[in-house]
């Protein structure tokens, strides 16, 4: 057992010593792609982003609705129903927002850079590429890494927006809380800090749910098996990644 233990130790930290030095190279590569292939970077944005404002527009609307009825259920034993939008404001600029649109980021837009990337391993494209002496981090890899940590923050932002509207809708519209209160209490409590921490935690989950997504697909096993494999397995580490560093990025600014 503890042999196994080790030899898993040792497995996790050759993988992540890879993972940075990968990492490092794409950092290395992004300067020449900005300026010389931007175009790539745009269409990446398009694609992973744009493509996913419809999946975050209606997720964000009804996690603000959900959240305007949770809070607006709890506070009414206090008679603070007034600061509905506050609470439904605060957790959605620091935590909610930044969360769950890396989530379903991973979900829709990572698996898809994920299983892109791997087909084109498993179709001998990259490689073909290598034999051309075309490298394939900038022409492939770089555009989508970048255009995933672009649309993040923007996606973020979205999310944000709908949810609180979906607690105005819900909370002013249905329950009957006062507009002006609602606004008002939000306002006048929510701080630029508040805003801050979320605008750097979703650049951050960005460019781990990118980084996580086009390196399982870089390197996938050329098969079916491989491909679906890393699909999987960009779900499930984007997940736990980005609940870790939700964790670590929040008691580090407490």
């Amino acid at each position: 057992m503890l042999r196994d233990i080790y030899q898993a130790l040792l497995e996790f930290v050759r993988t992540f010593g890879a993972l940075q030095l990968f990492f490092l190279r794409l950092l290395r590569h992004s300067p020449f792609v900005l300026v010389n292939r931007f175009r790539l970077v745009v269409f990446q944005v398009y694609n992973t982003g744009v493509m996913s404002i419809v999946l975050i527009v209606v997720c964000g609307g009804f996690i603000g609705a959900v959240l305007g009825l949770q809070v607006y259920s709890n506070l009414e034993r206090f008679n603070a129903e007034d600061t509905v939008g506050l609470f439904t404001a605060f957790a959605l600029a620091k935590e909610i927002g930044p969360v769950l649109t890396a989530l379903l980021f991973a979900g829709r837009a990572g698996t898809a850079l994920a299983s892109e990337i791997g087909l084109m391993k498993a179709t001998d494209q990259l490689s073909a590429m290598e034999m051309m002496a075309v490298n394939p981090i900038p022409r492939i890899v770089v555009p989508r890494f970048l255009g995933g940590v672009i649309s993040v923050p923007i996606l973020t932002a979205i999310f944000t927006t709908m949810g609180i509207l979906g607690a105005h809708l819900v909370a002013v519209e249905l329950l009957g809380v006062d507009v002006g209160a609602f606004w008002q209490q939000m306002r006048q409590t929510l701080e630029p800090s508040d805003i801050y921490e979320g605008i750097f935690k979703s650049v951050v989950f960005g460019i781990v749910a990118s980084l996580l997504a086009v390196w399982e697909g870089y390197n996938a096993l050329p098969t079916a098996a491989g491909v679906s494999r890393a699909n999987t397995r960009t779900v499930v580490v984007t997940a736990i990644s980005v609940l870790i560093l939700d964790f670590m990025i929040t008691a580090s600014l407490l």
